[in-house]
């Protein structure tokens, strides 16, 4: 089910949410199918709603404008509406937090203490005191909460999905609360600091339903790059009791190369093998559906080496290229025709760009290096979810840059190494 995710502009105007909510509430009544499963994502009232279902329920204005705010991350229109009419002063807001003053962020909120519970940047992001545990600002939050702020559990959430643990420990002692869930926030975000500090205060390893595998899942599927910080939070999971299989995808993402150097000795076919995502997300540790991460180029029925760029395993990446593995190597083609990618095309285009280290394209130079051919031509189909309006994107026989040049989304785009390319 794809999640429309929606920001305010810099200077937001009441009318286009007004005209969002009336389009969506044209598509329910035309029975389009992704705006009855926007309804469902967004609206309480119809989240187990069938088709059927749906396109017989009562479904009003005020419920299609409830959708469009919770898709902007409110929690409803009226909160989206007093967001919008304070903008100037939302936006003085974030500044100040920002720049840790203080005493103009208490000033703004006694000027117009409603904003106390209205995001000022996103409903992600949340209200003032969640705005600021989001940026570490300790001093911040204490005055915030003097003033009345209530969103200490959201504000708890955000400074442990940051890193930001001393504000994290200040506000478990003053209202938030280790609840299930809790630690899925450092879990997306590779956090290992944060997961231990949650190990420590006993906080239940689940998610919202209790499954106790979804954290693991999500620390090992997340879009995030981290490497070592993935390492430590599998290492976290180990100790407190979680059975991770010895196999060498799992020596990968744990970044156990001396484990990965035996694999490779027992089987040097092993540096050529395709792994399907199956293999890669194991279903038995927790992944339901499909895991392609929210931006790189497809994984399923790629080499170590693909999955090396990816994961920002330098240290991987290197040993792999020692073992002789092809830099030219193909992912496998599926029935439809798409596939066929070298390792040159995540290189260009992966969540280690946006969220890693390769700003300089060390891997894409080493690649070029050992003989990466740039005009290989494959073919390639993404699925990009969080964007406004999520899709395929579907490029036919294109080249690394050119994959990289068409790619809608410009933040996992490598710039360093197109410009090489080109």
């Amino acid at each position: 089910m794809a999640t429309v995710s929606r920001r305010l502009t810099q200077r937001p105007h009441l009318d286009v949410p007004k005209r969002e909510a009336r389009e969506l509430l044209n598509d329910w009544r035309a029975a389009r199918p992704d705006a009855l499963d926007r309804i469902r994502r967004r609206h309480p009232k119809f989240q187990s709603a069938n088709d059927a279902a749906l396109k017989a329920a009562t479904f009003r204005l005020s419920d299609a404008q409830l959708v469009i705010a919770r898709e902007y991350g409110f929690a409803n229109w009226a909160q989206m509406k007093e967001r919008i009419n304070a903008n100037p002063i939302a936006k003085a807001l974030d500044t100040a937090i920002r720049a840790d003053d203080c005493k103009t962020v208490v000033q703004l909120l006694r000027t117009s203490p409603k904003l106390l519970d209205v995001p000022v940047r996103s409903g992600n992001w949340g209200p003032p005191m969640s705005h600021a545990a989001n940026l570490g600002r300790l001093e911040i939050i204490k005055a915030i909460a003097a003033l009345g702020a209530k969103d200490f559990q959201h504000a708890f959430d955000r400074a442990l999905l940051q890193g930001q643990i001393e504000c994290a420990r200040w506000l478990l002692d003053h209202g938030g609360t280790l609840t299930p869930g809790i630690v899925m926030g450092v879990c997306e975000t590779l956090d290992a600091d944060g997961l231990q500090f949650l190990a420590d205060a006993n906080a239940p390893f689940t998610d919202q339903h209790g499954n106790r595998l979804a954290p693991l899942a999500l620390a090992l599927g997340t879009y995030a790059r981290n490497p070592d910080g993935k390492h430590a939070m599998l290492d976290i999971f180990a100790r407190c009791g979680y059975e991770l299989p010895e196999t060498p995808i799992m020596a990968f993402h744990r970044g156990q190369v001396d484990r990965l150097k035996d694999y490779l000795h027992r089987d040097p076919g092993l540096v050529e093998r395709r792994f399907s995502l199956q293999e890669i997300y194991p279903p038995d540790l927790g992944f339901v559906g499909e895991m392609e991460g929210m931006c790189g180029t497809p994984l399923d029925g790629t080499t170590l080496l693909h999955l090396a760029i990816d994961f920002d395993e330098q240290e991987i990446f290197d040993l792999l290229l020692a073992h002789g593995a092809d830099v030219n190597a193909r992912a496998t083609v599926d029935a439809t025709g798409f596939g066929g990618h070298t390792p040159l095309f995540n290189a260009i285009v992966s969540c280690s760009y946006e969220n890693g280290r390769q700003r300089d394209a060390a891997m894409t130079k080493a690649l070029l290096a050992r003989g990466a051919s740039p005009t290989l031509r494959a073919s390639l189909r993404k699925f990009l979810d969080w964007i406004e309006t999520p899709r395929w994107h579907e490029a036919r026989d294109v080249t690394p840059a050119e994959w990289g040049h068409q790619f809608p989304r410009k933040e996992p785009v490598n710039v360093e190494a197109l410009r090489l390319l080109d």
